[in-house]
């Protein structure tokens, strides 16, 4: 039990101290990924994700998930390779090309980033897409960011979220983009003092009583299922768990945890999952009670079965990138800063349009389709 609750807490001694060396390197990381991003959405997002969709979303979002997935690809280079942190995945494998829906527990507020180191060892980081809620679109950059990238917001509240989720989501069906939706049906991280009131609603309605996860929301699943089903290949089950100590944001900016992170993966055939919504509730309540026992035998263990089903990412490839990155987004700077004008009205125009845009959730449509209208 001692050893349980040292890898399931969030509190406790940190597995690094952070130095002061640790704090100017993570503040430093940040600011360059923080300007590279603003760059990459004024300079790539908007002439992908903005003028190119104006004659094909198909391009667009190839275009998009080219240059954001550069982007996105400097996470997992500072998580595993200057921060050091140890990704283990084991289970079943996710094959490179399928279309998938991703649903994932949620333990702390960094789960999602993780995901990128799984999607980018299959070249997948640029068409990861997240439902998330709505207060994270409100980000500077960031926000603007989530925006560009086809993210879905939710106020989790289902009468307000139904009619923007089917509408984003019949947006995906397309077979020819390739997709990676990733939800939590949690619909929250877990603390233990979310997991007492759900325990003790659980008990009052005759639900699993959980003790690592909370219980799943289902209709957002139901309704990727739903709208779906058709044009995806699979539904994988991913199942994350930190040693020793559930990780910050800035946790993860200073390297001072984690220590490693476990991801286990579990595929299911849509053919296995029932259709209507009802036996889908009970289906998905059914799966996390299955990862609630695999999150107990983690924490008994230290480690979940099967491990070891992908490889470390390559050192020199991350560098390459990064490299690559940086130097396209200083010339993107310096065109900014030291060139015309043009330039910085250009930038200014923009930083307005994706402004107003994540605001009011405005997607442009290609001028065919409204021609033909």
């Amino acid at each position: 039990m001692e050893y349980q609750n040292h890898l399931g807490t969030s509190e406790g001694r940190r597995h690094r101290d952070l130095t002061p060396l640790r704090m100017c390197r993570g503040l430093m990381c940040l600011l360059v990924l923080l300007s590279t991003a603003f760059m990459m959405l004024v300079f790539f997002g908007f002439m992908g994700a903005v003028m190119l969709r104006l004659f094909s979303i198909h391009y667009s979002r190839k275009t998009t998930s080219f240059f954001f997935g550069a982007w996105l690809a400097l996470w997992p280079f500072l998580f595993e390779k200057i921060n050091k942190t140890k990704v283990f995945f084991s289970g079943e494998t996710v094959p490179a090309r399928e279309r998938v829906l991703l649903i994932a527990n949620h333990r702390t507020e960094v789960d999602w980033m993780y995901l990128w180191d799984l999607a980018l060892r299959k070249g997948r980081q640029g068409y990861i897409k997240y439902i998330l809620k709505s207060s994270l679109m409100k980000l500077p950059v960031f926000g603007w960011g989530f925006h560009i990238l086809e993210f879905i917001s939710v106020e989790r509240k289902w009468e307000v979220d139904e009619s923007t989720m089917r509408q984003m989501l019949s947006t995906f069906k397309d077979p020819q983009d390739p997709l990676w939706l990733a939800l939590f049906p949690e619909g929250t991280d877990y603390t233990e003092q979310k997991c007492i009131r759900n325990q003790k609603y659980a008990a009052e309605k005759g639900l699993p009583i959980l003790k690592n996860v909370l219980l799943p929301r289902t209709k957002g699943f139901c309704a990727c299922l739903e709208e779906l089903r058709g044009s995806l290949d699979a539904v994988y089950d991913v199942t994350i768990a930190y040693k020793h100590r559930c990780p910050t944001f800035m946790d993860n900016v200073y390297g001072v945890d984690p220590s490693e992170v476990h991801i286990h993966v579990r595929r299911i055939r849509l053919d296995d999952i029932p259709t209507s919504e009802d036996e889908i509730s009970s289906w998905l309540m059914d799966t996390y009670r299955l990862k609630d026992q695999l999150l107990s035998n983690f924490y008994t263990e230290g480690h979940f079965p099967h491990q070891g089903t992908e490889g470390d990412l390559s050192t020199v490839k991350c560098l390459v990138n990064c490299v690559a990155v940086i130097a396209l987004i200083s010339f993107c700077m310096y065109l900014t800063f030291f060139t015309s004008f043009f330039f910085k009205m250009y930038v200014s125009l923009v930083c307005a349009y994706l402004a107003s845009a994540t605001y009011f959730n405005i997607r442009p449509l290609p001028i065919v389709g409204l021609l033909k209208a």
